[in-house]
């Protein structure tokens, strides 16, 4: 895959996968450390079911033709396809917070729109994800909420973490450019309307907590590489060691 351009459906795919498996790193950076035992419980849940997506994610290139172990485990860092809003780690707990909404959330709109298209893997696989991450929008809701109408400084924070992720994040969902105009046009993914919809549905009334308007946001499209569907640079290569496995590829079994 590294050799060649992948088609508009992989590249979204390859997207998708990417994503969910930096945000899953991210999550597994507060299994300890956050507000609670409870909440270190919720990142470890919601981290595992992030790999869990990404694996099967990534299984679906097989069937475009793509070796799913080359595409996981070979790829440098300026190959990722990921939203540029995990490229660095959450410096607190409100960007925890704040990512579990608005990445999260836009990963969740995302997967139902290819759901709802024509890629069988996608019609069979993507409604067991979509309900497993039910309960990621209910905690991400109820604790940005929380906070958001705390008063003071953790208002604050959550605000401006959503504010700093919410442009790079609606460019990744979002992208009006022609390989997501394929993706309509063929069949494998629903519109941009009907993607922007289902942003502000899902979005909407939680990020309205720290009164923000998602039609006030501009997606920060400067510098779009069409090949990776994103912004410019990279996630963190320590991430991306991680997401690979490369300290623990000589245990490697088949």
């Amino acid at each position: 895959m590294t050799d060649s351009a992948p088609s508009p459906l992989a590249r979204h795919i390859l997207s998708l996968a990417d994503t969910k498996r930096l945000l899953g790193i991210r999550y597994s950076d507060w299994i300890l450390g956050g507000p609670s035992i409870e909440t270190g419980i919720a990142a470890s849940s919601m981290a595992q079911d992030e790999w869990g997506h990404a694996r099967l994610l990534y299984s679906m290139l097989k069937r475009l033709g793509y070796d799913p172990f080359e595409v996981e485990h070979t790829r440098p860092a300026e190959r990722y396809y990921s939203a540029p809003a995990l490229d660095d780690p959450f410096a607190d707990w409100a960007d925890f917070v704040a990512a579990t909404v608005v990445v999260d959330g836009a990963l969740s709109v995302a997967l139902e729109s290819i759901a709802g298209g024509n890629f069988p893997l996608a019609r069979s696989r993507v409604p067991k994800m979509l309900a497993e991450e039910e309960y990621h929008h209910q905690f991400g809701a109820a604790w940005f909420q929380r906070l958001a109408g705390s008063g003071g400084e953790g208002a604050a924070r959550v605000a401006a973490a959503a504010r700093a992720m919410l442009p790079s994040t609606l460019a990744w969902l979002l992208p009006g450019d022609g390989l997501y105009r394929d993706l309509v046009a063929d069949g494998s993914a629903l519109s941009l309307d009907a993607v922007r919809d289902r942003c502000e549905a899902r979005l909407g009334p939680t990020l309205s907590a720290a009164r923000i308007r998602l039609d006030d946001i501009e997606p920060a499209r400067a510098g779009w590489d069409g090949e990776r569907r994103r912004g410019p640079g990279a996630p963190a290569e320590e991430a991306v060691e991680r997401a690979r496995g490369d300290r623990n590829r000589d245990l490697f079994v088949e």
